[in-house]
């Protein structure tokens, strides 16, 4: 069979066949892999018949039919010669109520629109939905000045007394006030996606069951209802020894926090429900505001939990009887009906959650902070998850999203996770993708996307298939950039994209003109092996930070505590060890020739790992990155990082805890004397007047 045909069926479905790899090197993908990935988007092409009868259900799929929705530029015609003729009479609604009526110009061109927002064309038989975007999201000088920066932070890692083991919004209300206190204009925190309720081990916040709605193990109830019934609800769950036990463990022990949890807030329902809660009406407000998505989570957390397999454990929803797969089968209303009780607790869960969240927003805005609350964005979110299954049309739930062997990970990764369907999304008028920037938006001033370049393409691969078996997936970048961009002036929030591995040519700038700032990472920074840049030569377009949550820490990484981590766990040999060290003081010698050298303090000799961190978080000031964003690992000196990536059962992710009660986490002389040479490397250099 020749691969002429196979390569255009390809590229028709948006793969990219040929492709640069991080070391610039050019790549091809194997045709049997385009098979297998073909495969997953639903478009067979093993034989030559089934090659052609996919390209011709590409081609009669309405691929060119009038959309839902197009996307626009304020000020631009926009461009519609691919589905109506020069003159087509249309009449415009805009989103104030406007109307205007008018025919489309000789090149096919609706004239320009003067306003950002969603407008309303009615134009031949057809009502289509123009997202006109402002030409870029608001910047951080806008919003906060030229000497901002702040902190990122686990959620779950926080501590307060009465927690019960697990960082909650409660102790993020606090943490906010604290770090105002030192100046902090924001605090970037890890994801807060719906997990599975009846999952109790599945806890990575990268992870996630839906990236809508939140993982109810970080309400805190007590903070909404009130301590009284949180009281009476430990007392009827008898948990007040187990709450006092997972409160002192150093590492958390999610499954049990889980049960405990989920316990509390079970018996905090019932009580909830018994009538004349003054807070009922916000509660039904919110079930009400949250419509049929938030419905459909529901039905899917009482769903997952109900139709165990023999062994009696939940099971992925495409091994449910075959009534339960649709979200829009009428079995699953019935089972909602007959199951009301248990749905209704899942968004009583999820009502505490955003209002403990909008708390947390509302404390640091009101402390001083510019920006506030950073939301952090998954790349993905499970395929057997609530999203997958309500959104069935718009998500590659049989494909795994990963990325291929690159600086950060030369194995490659599959991370296990589903994205969205290009196709899919156009389809449904983007309305998955809208849906999810407005969730995450809803109580922040800022948001990160993580792996940032999913907007233009994803590297896909059959689940559990080898990261190098694999291609990228193609997105309607410049329509999920204008969404993007137009969500976040209505929000007024800052976007940040981590744009760290494998960057496809001229993304960068296409982020830049749009006000979205990339990621610089202090151990990433240099040219060659061991030449650290200065910190007047870093990008004026990207934040700028000492670490992240997959990396090491600076003094762990100063310490070579990281290379002992990956012998431990096996990921380098033993008998490498003295290589690696090797290699890390060359490394070391060159990150400490720069850092003494921003300080004042040129010279070879070697900074203690204390004196590091303290010229790190003073080196982020003095650079260019509109925003600096210290990690309280690195704020604290902690040695430990947070997660190894490929890493599950010996090293302990997502589990570490902060040594402190988080109201006064910042206090001690060490982290206030960074955060101070911080915020005055900042105003000194950046020229701000702090409020």
């Amino acid at each position: 069979m020749s691969d002429e045909r196979l390569y255009h069926l390809a590229t028709a479905a948006g793969l990219s066949i040929d492709w640069v790899d991080a070391d610039g090197r050019d790549q091809r993908v194997e045709p049997a892999v385009l098979r297998a990935v073909l495969a997953g988007l639903g478009l067979p092409a093993d034989t030559t018949d089934a090659i052609e009868s996919s390209l011709a259900s590409l081609h009669n799929g309405g691929e060119h039919d009038l959309p839902p929705l197009l996307t626009g530029d304020v000020h631009h015609p926009v461009a519609l010669g691919a589905y109506c003729t020069p003159g087509t009479p249309y009449q415009l609604e805009r989103e104030d109520g406007s109307r205007h009526d008018g025919q489309l110009d000789a090149h096919s061109q609706l004239p320009a629109i003067d306003m950002s927002g969603y407008h309303r064309l009615h134009i031949g038989d057809r009502d289509v939905t123009l997202a006109i975007a402002p030409a870029s999201c608001p910047t951080v000088g806008q919003l906060a000045g030229d000497d901002a920066w702040g902190l990122t932070v686990q959620l779950y890692s926080l501590r307060r007394p009465g927690d019960g083991g697990l960082g909650d919004t409660q102790a993020l209300e606090a943490l906010a006030r604290n770090a105002a206190a030192h100046g902090a204009d924001a605090l970037g925190i890890s994801p807060v996606h719906a997990m599975f309720s009846a999952h109790h081990n599945h806890y990575s916040p990268y992870s996630p069951s839906s990236r809508l709605f939140y993982n109810v193990l970080h309400s805190a109830p007590g903070s909404i209802l009130g301590e009284r019934p949180l009281r009476q609800a430990i007392q009827h769950c008898d948990l007040q020894q187990e709450l006092e036990h997972l409160e002192q463990l150093e590492l958390i022990d999610w499954p049990r926090v889980a049960k405990a949890r989920q316990c509390l807030l079970r018996a905090l329902f019932d009580d909830f429900t018994t009538g004349g809660n003054a807070q009922q009406q916000d509660f039904d407000s919110f079930r009400a505001a949250g419509g049929e998505a938030l419905e459909n989570h529901c039905r899917f957390e009482a769903l997952h939990a109900t139709l165990l397999d023999h062994h009696g454990y939940p099971q992925h929803w495409r091994d449910w009887p075959e009534q339960y797969r649709d979200p829009q089968n009428p079995a699953v209303q019935r089972f909602a009906e007959e199951h009301a009780d248990a749905v209704s607790f899942h968004a009583f869960a999820q009502w505490l959650t955003a209002r403990g969240l909008e708390r947390a927003q509302v404390a640091a805005r009101s402390a001083g902070m510019r920006i506030g609350l950073i939301s952090d964005l998954a790349v993905g979110a499970d395929g057997g998850g609530s999203q997958a299954w309500s959104r069935q049309d718009e998500v590659l739930a049989t494909l795994s999203i990963g990325a291929p062997p690159d600086i950060l990970n030369r194995s490659g990764q599959n991370w296990g996770l589903a994205a969205f369907s290009p196709r899919g999304l156009k389809r449904n008028g983007y309305r998955a993708f809208i849906e999810m920037l407005r969730a995450n938006l809803a109580h922040a001033g800022g948001m990160r996307i993580d792996h940032v370049m999913g907007l233009m393409r994803l590297w896909v691969m059959p689940a559990g298939a080898d990261p190098t078996q694999g291609a990228y997936l193609n997105y309607p970048f410049d329509d999920l950039l204008r969404l993007l961009t137009l969500e976040a002036w209505r929000h007024k929030t800052v976007i940040l994209g981590e744009d760290l591995g494998t960057v496809p040519s001229g993304l960068r700038d296409k982020l830049a003109a749009r006000g979205l700032l990339g990621m610089r990472v202090l151990l990433f920074e240099r040219d060659g092996a061991a030449h650290y840049l200065p910190a007047m030569h870093w990008s004026s377009h990207a934040l700028a930070t000492t670490t992240t949550h997959d990396i090491p820490t600076v003094s762990g990484w100063w310490q070579g505590h990281d290379i002992d981590w990956r012998i431990r766990v096996g990921q380098v040999d033993a008998d490498a060890r003295q290589q690696q060290i090797e290699e890390r003081e060359r490394e070391r010698a060159g990150l400490n020739r720069i850092l003494r050298e921003d300080s004042g303090q040129p010279g070879d000799e070697l900074l203690s790992a204390e004196a590091a961190v303290d010229a790190a978080a003073c080196f982020l000031g003095h650079t260019p990155a509109p925003l600096v964003l210290l990690p309280v690992e690195d704020a604290l000196g902690l040695s430990e990082q947070t997660n190894m990536p490929g890493i599950v059962e010996t090293h302990p992710n997502w589990r570490r805890r902060y040594p402190h009660d988080s109201a006064s986490l910042l206090d001690g002389p060490t982290c206030s004397r960074r955060l101070h040479c911080l915020s005055k490397a900042r105003h000194d250099h950046r020229g701000g007047s702090r409020r």
